[in-house]
């Protein structure tokens, strides 16, 4: 009968720099199925090496390896964990349980990297344990159970696949004599039922209990005894082979090895909750900071343009050029007349002369100091501005000069208390009494603060002859029909204004471009506030991928364990990659919470602040992108390791 397991002219050296050690030399070996071999050998004499290579942990330097007629010598990572996967079950000296997993959970490893459905997992596991006389300790962490007892649940997760060859490193090493005996009885039992049984020890008598005894010496063979002759076992290793498992799609797969990637992310943070407290706050304080801030400049570029809005950006400003002005008073430069002239233009809609000045208002005791704006009817259309009541100024009022206002409402709640209403009203405007006729709806904060509502309207002709005493105006405000020719219309209106007066002593602003000059601003403000709080969510993943480094040299050896139970090196980047997008994506969930919290407390406070839903997916998208990114190095360090080397880590 062919060999199982045949090993030829197997060699292994180590490397330390220029320095190679050469371990094992020439090691030529044949194992039967059903075989039930002990290889004994004192410390360093390299049985613990050729226990690697056999159970496809390491790779041998030179000679080959054949299973079941197969060479695989020179198989990839990959390759070999799907080998340990279906042919091999690992029992170590030290057990080598999962600390947080209990011992249900632990069994259940290697089935998951085996594909096994969940509940089919769950019921081999328990059905393990129990015949193994763990059914009451199954959800015992390793730390609640004795010596003895995490053999045995090391022994279930060895068979939990089937385990067609058991490799067994000084099985008895750690326990006392008496669990060192039931240990060898549940091998010698598992060799009864068709198992492969290697026991790696250095115990003379535990290898006589086997019926092969290999002895190594300085990496050879030094003999090979066998005392008992290989005889038909109750049950083959094909059979053991053929268990039942359900059979799942590749899609159901890779969803159930995510789901348990999640779970044992979980798992691995609650184990250590100060230190993944920590990590989120970073990922909390980035990612609130994106969202608190964001609302806030989002709010605060709001509010400017419309301010700016309120003004109308199909509007141009006409007025007198700060140039010619000498010394102090207004500049007499713009008359009535050259509104009429500039509504004359084609594209123009309205030419809207203006004069402004302050003014003492008196009603009953209430003495109050205001901003007159003395105008022309069709203010109330270019400036957007309903009436609350009552009625606008006419323009009979503005050829009879008639002593009629307008008021805001910061004035009408200032001046008239206790619900009056104003309009019929008479007003003392510098000490001239004016009939208040209408009240202007709330337009709220003007630029640089200042209140808008805080204005009396009065008819041009009024203002300037009983308030002003003058005839020049202030500014023309000019709407245009068409926003797309504004630039042109500008050019027009500066023409026929030079030709007016013979010079060019006028100035235009076009809001519109003021509007686009402040939108571009304050959206480089709302990049720079998103670059502060960015710099804060770099600073949290770094701390992720420093805790994730941390976490791979803490747990090299349960790296080694899963790996050795048939975990691929891309189980293993999911594993330490779904840690860390655990901890970036739990903390941008919360850091989102706190930051809409810091807005809300923010707008009750009474800054502007706007809650939209991009700045909230972008934070929380830029912590997923920082765990994937963070998470990738640690995760990538994990799966790079080989089995061996992780396995014997401290």
């Amino acid at each position: 009968m062919a060999p199982l397991i045949q090993l030829k002219d197997i060699t292994k050296t180590f490397y330390n720099g220029d320095l190679a050690v050469e371990v094992l030399h020439n090691i030529s070996l044949d194992i039967q199925e059903g075989d039930f071999v002990a290889i004994i050998g004192a410390s360093g004499s390299g049985k613990s090496t050729l226990m690697n290579i056999l159970g496809c942990l390491d790779n041998p330097t030179h000679g080959s390896y054949l299973l079941n007629g197969q060479d695989i010598s020179h198989l990839d990572a990959d390759d070999l964990a799907y080998l340990r996967q279906k042919t091999f079950g690992f029992v170590f000296q030290n057990y080598n349980l999962i600390p947080t997993s209990t011992a249900l959970d632990n069994v259940e490893v290697p089935s998951i990297y085996a594909g096994m459905p969940a509940q089919y997992r769950r019921e081999r596991a328990e059905e393990l344990l129990k015949t193994l006389r763990l059914g009451d300790r199954l959800d015992h962490k390793p730390n609640q159970l004795s010596g003895g007892q995490q053999q045995r649940v090391s022994i279930a997760r060895a068979l939990m696949n089937g385990g067609k060859v058991i490799l067994a490193d000084e099985p008895t090493g750690a326990l006392d004599s008496q669990s060192g005996e039931d240990v060898m009885h549940l091998l010698r039992d598992m060799h009864a039922q068709g198992h492969t049984i290697i026991v790696i020890t250095h115990s003379r008598e535990v290898a006589e209990q086997a019926d092969r005894l290999i002895e190594i010496r300085d990496g050879s063979i030094l003999s090979d005894i066998r005392k008992t002759p290989l005889r038909d076992q109750l049950k083959t290793t094909s059979e053991i082979a053929a268990m039942d498992m359900p059979e799942t799609s590749a899609l159901a797969s890779s969803l159930a090895d995510m789901g348990e990637a999640v779970k044992m992310a979980f798992r691995a943070l609650r184990a250590n909750l100060f230190r993944t407290a920590l990590t989120l706050l970073g990922i909390i304080i980035g990612v609130s900071s994106v969202v608190t801030l964001l609302a806030i400049g989002t709010g605060a570029q709001k509010n400017i343009l419309d301010q700016f809005s309120s003004m109308g950006s199909d509007l141009l400003l006409v007025r007198p050029a700060m140039a010619n002005f000498r010394g102090t008073g207004s500049i007499a430069t713009l008359i009535p007349e050259d509104a009429t002239a500039i509504e004359e233009l084609p594209n123009v809609k309205t030419a809207v002369p203006e004069v402004t000045g302050s003014v003492t208002l008196r009603y009953g005791n209430i003495d109050y100091q205001t901003t007159a704006n003395a105008t022309v009817p069709t203010f109330e259309i270019a400036k957007s501005w309903p009436l609350s009541e009552g009625d606008f100024i006419n323009d009979n009022d503005l050829k009879t000069y008639a002593p009629v206002a307008v008021i805001g409402s910061t004035v009408a709640k200032t001046m008239f208390v206790n619900n009056e209403d104003p309009v019929g009203k008479y007003l003392l405007i510098n000490k001239i009494p004016f009939q208040i006729i209408g009240v202007l709806q709330e337009k709220g904060g003007g630029m640089g603060g200042s209140d808008q509502d805080d204005v009396v309207i009065v008819p041009l002709t009024t203002g300037n002859l009983r308030l002003f005493g003058q005839k020049y105006v202030r500014t023309i405000t000019v709407q245009v029909k068409n926003d797309a020719l504004i630039n042109a219309t500008q050019d027009d209106i500066q023409s026929l204004l030079n030709q007016r007066h013979k010079r060019q002593d006028t100035m235009i602003t076009n809001m519109a471009s003021i509007r686009e000059a402040v939108n571009e601003t304050t959206n480089s403000l709302k990049l720079f506030l998103g670059s502060i709080a960015a710099i804060s969510l770099l600073v949290g993943g770094i701390g992720v991928m420093n805790i994730m480094l941390v976490s791979v040299t803490e747990r090299t050896r349960e790296i080694g364990v899963r790996m050795a139970t048939g975990a691929r090196r891309k189980d293993i980047m999911l594993q330490f990659i779904t840690e860390a997008l655990v901890v970036s994506s739990l903390g941008g969930l919360i850091g989102v919470v706190f930051g809409l919290s810091l807005a809300g407390l923010a707008q009750w406070a009474g800054i502007s602040v706007v809650f939209s839903t991009g700045p909230i997916i972008l934070a929380f998208a830029c912590s997923f992108a920082t765990g994937l990114i963070f998470g990738f190095l640690p995760a990538r360090k994990a799966s790079k390791l080989m089995p061996a080397v992780a396995l014997s880590a401290e």
